[in-house]
């Protein structure tokens, strides 16, 4: 993955555990998917996921690869974890600082699609539409949500 600085400029590479052991700033995306009602898409990760696994996080979600541009790893990591495109929207770029002191920049799309998913068994255990209200009743009643979703949830839309 690329290493960044404070303004977003590729100063290195690092592999994703070195990122996280040295505490590297780096990238990371997410597309959050709606329907024609309003209602968001959630996954709930992979239990063999290493970090929150069997949490509720954004539909898709995922580093930027080595190279790579915001857009483009939406687009790959849309692929790989539901097996399905359609047009997405930038929302905004945050700077975020996780619970150990991990520094990223989270960059944040998002489309509507209502068609069926093909989801990675390996990344993501099933998907499930919420209402906002539904959204805020798991945040109040401390369901596993993944770090990153909350932030982004209460950013934009609680």
């Amino acid at each position: 993955m690329d290493v960044v600085n404070k303004n977003d400029k590729v100063v290195g590479m690092a592999t994703q555990d070195e990122c996280y052991a040295k505490k590297l700033l780096h990238r990371i995306v997410h597309v959050l998917i709606f329907d024609n009602d309003g209602k968001m898409a959630l996954q709930k990760r992979s239990q063999k996921k290493k970090f929150c696994p069997g949490y509720w996080s954004t539909a898709v979600g995922g580093h930027v690869g080595t190279g790579e541009d915001y857009q483009t790893a939406a687009e790959r990591e849309y692929q790989e974890e539901l097996g399905i495109n359609s047009e997405l929207k930038f929302i905004g770029k945050d700077f975020y600082t996780d619970q150990n002191g991990l520094q990223k920049f989270l960059t944040t799309f998002q489309t509507i699609y209502t068609g069926k998913f093909n989801i990675n068994p390996e990344a993501v255990d099933e998907i499930k539409y919420f209402t906002i209200e539904e959204l805020r009743q798991m945040v109040n009643n401390n369901t596993k949500i993944h770090p990153e979703l909350l932030f982004l949830l209460k950013k934009y839309y609680l």
